[in-house]
């Protein structure tokens, strides 16, 4: 069973940056695409950002892109999720996962491990 543990949220104003980290507990981590969703108040799980288990292919939500960068360190097993210039609009809880297959995909179902999440709050 893969466990996937999230830290790296916090509180922080408009125009801030914060760094996700997710830790991947297998060594699937290498032939794992890896995501990222968050999750607003109220709202449905959004796709936020994924990889390919190469890391050579990256897609992300238009809302955003330009913003956002995720990354991965195969030594560490670790998914990263670079955010600046954050807006109010981004607060949500936010989810790593890891999927079925190695092409990064930014649907919920064709993810299989999911961490507890981290929360992030960006004041105006």
């Amino acid at each position: 069973q893969v466990q996937l543990v999230e830290s790296g949220g916090g509180l922080v104003q408009a125009g801030g940056s914060l760094r996700l980290s997710c830790v991947h507990s297998s060594r699937t981590f290498t032939v794992s695409a890896m995501g990222w969703f968050r999750q607003a108040p109220g709202k449905e799980r959004e796709f936020v950002a994924a990889i390919s288990a190469s890391g050579d292919r990256t897609t992300y939500a238009d809302p955003v892109k330009g913003r956002i960068t995720i990354s991965r360190d195969y030594a560490k097993n670790t998914v990263y999720l670079q955010m600046n210039d954050l807006k109010p609009e981004d607060t949500a809880v936010y989810y790593c996962a890891a999927a079925l297959s190695s092409y990064p995909s930014a649907t919920v179902r064709m993810y299989n491990s999911w961490g507890q999440g981290t929360q992030v709050t960006v004041s105006s």
